[in-house]
């Protein structure tokens, strides 16, 4: 790998939007379909990649220094490109203590340490500012994240942490740190026994049902549907570890919770 690539193709969103935060967009020769953030970068670059596969022979053909993507999820298209001699960078941030480190990452490969400390200093200075707020919340509403309906998933890491420093306490904190979405899976009658105020429902990849959850067999109990506080975040701004979640994502949370 060159000592600063210069030609990189992004698998996911999180990497496109911290090169761009960077000032260093113009390394940036393919992203995934996926990308939202920042919407100019789906008008100026190519799609190359889903988020689970993509096109080998369209990243290939960008002759790119580094190929960055994220997760497990991504392991098999990460060999395919491997058997291909590119070079390729799997990241694997799951709290919010390793998307700030992830960026850090990002500023050292592109010659921009010095930025990107200091987005890293903003962005946790922002996260404190949230704690603040709530902190001295008298009455915290239990919430069950929905990150899949079937099986029912619940939120990662960082969503967890998220939820809490935006006033909540996750029902299910003893899974969301189980970095292998599996693992993560619950059942209706847990749901049913943790008993949530507050249901948060972001499906990945596909439009949430409001319905659905109201038609589960003994969900009619619990108070977040008993009480009509069932509502859905966009997947764009809290299901991408990155930039979004810390801020977009922060303040629809915080805005749901202190409502």
């Amino acid at each position: 790998m060159a000592a600063s690539p210069a030609r990189i193709v992004c698998l996911t969103e999180e990497p496109t939007e911290i090169l761009y935060l960077l000032g260093e967009q113009d390394r940036i020769v393919g992203i995934s379909a996926y990308t939202v953030r920042p919407p100019e970068a789906k008008r100026d670059k190519p799609v190359v990649s889903a988020f689970v596969d993509g096109s080998v022979r369209k990243i290939k053909a960008l002759a790119p220094d580094l190929v960055i993507g994220y997760s497990d999820v991504q392991a098999e298209l990460a060999a395919k490109l491997i058997r291909e001699n590119l070079q390729v960078l799997i990241l694997q941030q799951h709290s919010l203590e390793e998307i700030l480190g992830t960026i850090l990452l990002m500023g050292r490969l592109v010659g921009r340490e010095a930025s990107a400390r200091e987005l890293a200093r903003e962005y946790r200075a922002r996260l404190d500012a949230a704690r603040v707020r709530t902190e001295a919340s008298v009455a915290r509403p239990r919430v069950y994240f929905e990150e899949w309906p079937d099986p029912l998933l619940c939120g990662g890491g960082w969503v967890s942490e998220l939820v809490q420093i935006a006033g909540g306490e996750d029902v299910f904190t003893d899974r969301a740190s189980n970095r292998k979405a599996m693992e993560r899976a619950v059942t209706s009658e847990e749901v049913i026994e943790r008993a949530p105020d507050v249901m948060l429902a972001s499906w990945c990849g596909k439009p949430f049902e409001s319905d659905v959850p109201r038609s589960r067999e003994g969900w009619a109990a619990i108070p977040a549907i008993r009480h009509d506080r069932v509502h859905e975040i966009d997947s764009s701004i809290i299901l991408q570890p990155g930039p979004g979640a810390l801020t977009v994502g922060l303040d629809a949370l915080e805005a749901i919770l202190r409502a």
